[in-house]
């Protein structure tokens, strides 16, 4: 008898967020519009087990960083749900003891380490207020003493706690901001882009961080990024998304090695060849479709070699492919129109 499987520790279901982006309405009755509405995330469905590392990638535009949002519930979902632990976040009512305690153990690292901490408090009551917020904490000594303990799990030091953000360097922030979010004890962090606005040097001593902080606290994330190579060093599974659908979820060794989709090919086409083996690079070719009046069937077909009449009539849907692990959105895969081949 087969032993149980466990249970994810993050389940994504059906989650879409719609925007009324529509003009004002009085605009609209002068002018004879219609409302107009942008579908920035649809069907978006995956899971993440304890411990591991998601990634979602795709061009600027593509509803990354709107899951990520969702998830974590600073936007409200349209459609869908988010289970952590089998709890449904949008069933449980906001000042909820359940509610409370996934707050807790759900946190959020930010894109931009300039503009995520307030300039007039010192790093110490940055790093203190989820402390005090789910009251993990009571004494100032003790409070004083996480604090301190939390600088120096970043590699900063407990005397920084007394410095303002203005006075670190972009490197140094985002480890503030990461130790702000280990201050809750949290399970899963969703990490937006952490890397993005930092140097390249500096990319790495804070993801080789995360890595570390993720074997020792056995944490779970959900990593956003534009950045293949960042994604490759991080992840164990990666969904690539395009104009707001996840197109193609797979193990990062079977994506990179061979990627299903057509614009999971374009995109690791574009990568530079840094081993010079001769592999012909091509850039990314034409722009994400207007996202509120999207192409009809596969939104992809307008910049798709393989695109056919079926691709601009029906829209796929995930399903898998033969090669590895991969799950693609695709007619070409489906049908056996595309080479096998990376």
């Amino acid at each position: 008898m087969s032993a149980p499987q466990p249970q994810p520790v993050v389940e994504v279901r059906g989650l879409g967020r719609t925007f009324d982006v529509s003009r004002p309405w009085l605009n609209r009755v002068l002018e004879r519009q219609p409302k107009a509405f942008l579908k920035a995330a649809q069907d978006i469905t995956f899971a993440i087990d304890k411990g591991e590392t998601f990634a979602l990638v795709g061009e600027s535009g593509s509803g990354k960083s709107t899951v990520a949002k969702l998830v974590v519930g600073l936007l409200e979902a349209s459609a869908g749900e988010v289970r952590i632990d089998g709890i449904d976040m949008r069933r449980q009512t906001p000042s909820s003891a359940a509610m409370r305690d996934l707050r807790r153990r759900i946190q959020m690292i930010f894109q931009d380490p300039y503009a995520s901490l307030n300039p007039r408090w010192r790093v110490d009551r940055i790093i203190a207020e989820p402390i005090r917020a789910f009251g993990l904490e009571h004494s100032r000594q003790a409070i004083a003493a996480r604090v301190g303990e939390l600088l120096e799990l970043v590699r900063l030091h407990p005397r920084d706690g007394q410095k303002y953000p203005h006075e670190f360097s972009g490197g140094q922030r985002q480890r503030i901001c990461i130790a702000r979010a280990l201050a809750s004890r949290p399970e899963f962090l969703v990490c937006d882009e952490p890397t993005s606005a930092l140097d390249v040097s500096v990319q790495a001593q804070i993801l080789n961080l995360m890595r570390d902080l993720q074997d020792e606290f056995g944490l779970t994330y959900l990593f956003i990024s534009h950045d293949l190579a960042v994604v490759r060093h991080m992840a164990r599974r990666i969904g690539v998304m395009y104009l707001g659908r996840l197109v193609e979820i797979a193990a990062s060794g079977d994506l990179f090695a061979r990627p299903q989709h057509p614009y999971t090919r374009m995109l690791m086409e574009a990568i530079p060849d840094l081993t010079m083996s001769g592999r012909p690079r091509r850039a990314v070719e034409g722009e994400i479709p207007n996202p509120i009046s999207p192409p009809s069937g596969c939104t992809f077909h307008p910049r798709c070699p393989l695109a056919n009449d079926r691709c601009r009539r029906e829209m796929p849907r995930l399903g898998r492919a033969n090669a590895g692990s991969s799950t693609v959105a695709c007619h070409a895969v489906e049908e056996g129109r595309a080479d096998a081949g990376p």
